[in-house]
C-alpha cells in the first residue's frame, strides 16, 4: 500500500512538472510569434505597402506576403 502510495505522488508530481515546463515553452511561443507594430516610413522602406482593412485599420503589406498592423 505505501509503495502504491509513493509511485502516485511521484507520478502526481512528474505530471505537474511536465505541464508547467509545456506551459512555459507555450508562453515563450506566443511572444516570439507575435509580431510587433511597424510605422509607415518603415514599410515603405522595407518595400511593403500601406493598405486600409475595414473595421481593422491600416496594415503593411510586406513582399513576402505578411501583413502587420501600422501604429
Amino acid at each position: 500500500m505505501r509503495t502504491r502510495r509513493i509511485l502516485g505522488l511521484a507520478l502526481a508530481t512528474a505530471t505537474l512538472a511536465g505541464m508547467s515546463a509545456i506551459g512555459a515553452v507555450g508562453a515563450a511561443g506566443t511572444e516570439v510569434a507575435s509580431s510587433p507594430n511597424i510605422t509607415r516610413d518603415e514599410c515603405t522602406a522595407a518595400g511593403g505597402q500601406v493598405t486600409s482593412q475595414p473595421y481593422a485599420g491600416y496594415v503593411c503589406a510586406l513582399p513576402d506576403g505578411t501583413k502587420q498592423p501600422i501604429t
